[in-house]
C-alpha cells in the first residue's frame, strides 16, 4: 500500500514539476511571442514615421515650435502615466529581474498595456528609444499572466516570469541563446534545470510563432546586422580590440556614475507631481532628433550604417565622417544617461549597443590613420559595442553571445573574448553594477521602506515528492533575498549547509530573509517544501 502511495506521489510531483511547467511555457512562449512580434511592428512603423515627420521639420523651420510643444505635452502626459503605473517607469528590465526573483508584484495586465502604450508614443515622438527592454517586460508580463489564469504557486509564477522574458528578448532581438542566457545571467544570476527547461521551451515557441507572423507580414526574419563582415584577425588587430575595449569600458563607468547623479537630480525635481521631469528628456531628444536622424529610435539603422556592407555614414550638415560620428555618439550617451536616470519607458538594450558601436567607428577612424588594416574595422566595432554593454550591464556571457547572433557570424572568437573581458574587468576594478541591478536595488528600497519589511525566520519540514526533496538548495528557487540557514536531518544533528547540500525527505529547513510578512514567506516556502495537493 506505501508502495503505491509513494506511486501516485511520484505521478503527483512529476506532473506538478514537469508535464505542468512544459505546458505552462509552451502557452508563455504563445502568448508573449505573439505580443511581442505585434508590438516591435508597430514600434518599427513609429519610428520610420517619426524620422519622416522630423525630417518634415528640419526643411520647414518653422514647425520647430509647434514639435517642441507637441513634446513637452508628450511629457507630461507619459509622465503622469508613469505616476498611476510605477511598474513601467525605466526599461522594464529591473522590474521584470525584480518579479522573476520575487522582489517585486504587479498586475500583469495593466503593466503590459501600459509599457506597450507608453513606450510606442516615445517611439513615435522621435525619442532614442529601444522595444527590447519593453519586449523583455512585455513578456515577463505574458508569463506571469498565464501563471495566474492557471492559478500556479508564485514559484511557478517566478518560472513563468522569467521564461516569458526570455522569449520576449528572444523574439525581439531574434536571438534564442541569448534569450536563454539572459534568464540564468540576469533574471536569476543561477542556474537550475527547471529555469532553463522553461525558458527554451518559451523561446522555442516564441520564435516560431516570430517567425511565422512576420513571413506572413512580409518581414524579414533574419540576423538583425548583416552588413559586418569578417575576415581573420590580423596580429595587430588584438591591440587595437584592447585599446578600444578599453575606452569602451571606461565610457561605461562614466555612464553608470552619470546616471547616479541625473537620477538624484531629477528626484528633486516635483514639478506636475514629478511628472514634468520629463520634459526636459524629451526637449533635449527633439532637439538632437532635429540635428540627426541616427540619434532617434532605437539605433538598429546607426550600427547597419557602420557596417563594410552598408551604403556609407550619412554625414551632418557636411561634416566629416569623424566629426558626424563623434556628435552622434555624445547624443546617444547622454540620451541614455537622462532616460535612466528619468525612468523614461522605454528599453536601452540597443541605444546603449548603438553608442558602443559609434563609439568602435569613431576609434577605427583613427587607428586606420595609425596604420590598421580596414579589414579589422568591422570585428572592432562590434567587439566595442560589447564590451560597452558588458561594463554598464555587466553581464559578459549575454554580451558575448550577442556578438554572434546578431551578426551571425561565428568567426574570431578569441578577440570578441579579449574585448568583452575588459569590459567586464574595467567594471569589477571600478566596483560599478549593472544598471539594471542597481535601479532594481533602488527600487526594492523604496518598496521595504513603504511595506515596512523586516527580517524573518520561518523553520519547515521537507515533504516526500515535494518540489525541494532531492535537490541542491542551489537549484532551488527559494524566496529572494534569502537562504537557509541551517538544516536539521531526521534522527540527525543541525547543520549549517551549503549550495551543494542536497534536501531529503523529513529535513526540518530554517530559512531566513527580510520579507514584509512571515505569512508570505510560509506560502512561499510551502510550494517549495510540501508535496503536491498537500498529500
Amino acid at each position: 500500500m506505501a508502495e503505491k502511495h509513494g506511486g501516485r506521489g511520484r505521478l503527483r510531483a512529476l506532473r506538478e514539476y514537469g508535464l505542468n511547467l512544459i505546458v505552462l511555457s509552451i502557452l508563455t512562449g504563445l502568448f508573449s511571442g505573439t505580443v511581442v512580434t505585434l508590438y516591435n511592428i508597430v514600434t518599427y512603423y513609429g519610428e520610420h514615421l517619426s524620422v519622416k515627420l522630423y525630417a518634415l521639420v528640419r526643411d520647414n523651420p518653422a514647425f520647430v515650435p509647434l514639435l517642441f510643444s507637441g513634446l513637452a505635452a508628450g511629457a507630461i502626459v507619459i509622465g503622469t502615466f508613469t505616476r498611476l503605473v510605477p511598474m513601467i517607469r525605466g526599461s522594464g528590465v529591473p522590474q521584470t529581474e525584480g518579479a522573476a526573483r520575487g522582489l517585486l508584484r504587479f498586475k500583469w495586465y495593466t503593466v503590459m498595456c501600459s509599457m506597450f502604450a507608453a513606450s510606442v508614443a516615445c517611439v513615435f515622438m522621435g525619442l532614442p528609444a529601444g522595444s527590447e527592454g519593453p519586449s523583455l517586460q512585455i513578456g515577463g508580463c505574458a508569463g506571469d499572466g498565464v501563471a495566474s489564469v492557471f492559478r500556479r504557486s508564485l514559484m511557478v509564477r517566478r518560472l513563468q516570469t522569467a521564461a516569458g522574458a526570455s522569449a520576449g528578448l528572444a523574439a525581439a532581438f531574434n536571438a534564442p541563446v541569448t534569450g536563454l542566457v539572459f534568464a540564468m545571467e540576469e533574471a536569476f544570476r543561477s542556474f537550475s534545470a527547471q529555469v532553463f527547461t522553461c525558458s527554451a521551451v518559451s523561446v522555442l515557441i516564441s520564435l516560431t510563432v516570430r517567425n511565422l507572423m512576420r513571413t506572413a507580414m512580409g518581414f524579414s526574419t533574419g540576423f538583425t546586422f548583416t552588413t559586418f563582415t569578417f575576415a581573420d584577425m590580423p596580429a595587430m588587430g588584438y591591440l587595437y580590440t584592447a585599446i578600444a575595449a578599453l575606452v569602451a569600458a571606461l565610457l561605461g563607468v562614466a555612464f553608470y556614475h552619470l546616471m547616479l547623479l541625473c537620477r538624484r537630480g531629477f528626484s528633486k525635481l516635483t514639478f506636475l507631481k514629478g511628472a514634468g521631469r520629463y520634459i526636459i528628456p524629451f526637449l533635449v531628444a527633439g532637439a538632437f532628433g532635429l540635428v540627426s536622424a541616427y540619434s532617434m529610435g532605437g539605433g538598429h539603422e546607426f550600427i547597419q550604417s557602420l557596417g563594410s556592407g552598408s551604403e556609407g555614414l550619412q554625414t551632418i550638415f557636411g561634416i566629416s565622417v569623424a566629426a558626424t560620428l563623434a556628435i552622434v555618439v555624445i547624443f546617444r550617451f547622454i540620451s541614455c544617461i537622462l532616460a535612466v536616470g528619468c525612468g523614461m519607458p522605454y528599453g536601452i538594450f540597443v541605444p546603449l549597443l548603438a553608442t558602443g558601436a559609434g563609439l568602435g567607428a569613431l576609434l577605427c577612424v583613427g587607428f586606420e590613420g595609425l596604420g590598421m588594416e580596414a579589414a579589422a574595422a568591422d570585428y572592432i566595432i562590434i567587439i566595442t559595442m560589447a564590451a560597452y554593454f558588458a561594463t554598464v550591464v555587466r553581464a559578459p556571457i549575454t554580451s558575448l553571445v550577442l556578438v554572434f547572433e546578431f551578426t551571425g557570424q561565428f568567426a574570431n572568437l578569441l578577440p570578441a573574448l579579449l574585448g568583452v573581458g575588459i569590459g567586464f574587468i574595467v567594471g569589477e576594478l571600478f566596483r560599478t553594477q549593472s544598471v539594471f541591478e542597481k535601479c532594481l536595488d533602488l527600487m526594492v528600497e523604496e518598496g521595504n521602506i513603504n511595506t515596512g519589511a523586516t527580517k524573518r525566520r520561518v523553520t519547515l519540514e521537507v515533504e516526500r515528492h515535494s518540489y525541494a526533496a532531492g535537490r541542491a538548495i542551489r537549484s532551488v528557487l527559494w524566496p529572494a533575498g534569502g537562504m537557509v540557514t541551517q538544516v536539521l536531518p531526521s534522527g540527525g544533528q543541525a547543520f549549517v549547509p551549503d549550495g551543494k547540500t542536497v534536501l531529503s525527505a523529513g529535513d526540518r529547513i530554517t530559512f531566513e530573509c527580510v520579507a514584509a510578512s512571515e505569512e508570505d514567506v510560509k506560502k512561499y516556502l510551502a510550494d517549495i517544501v510540501c508535496a503536491p495537493d498537500g498529500k
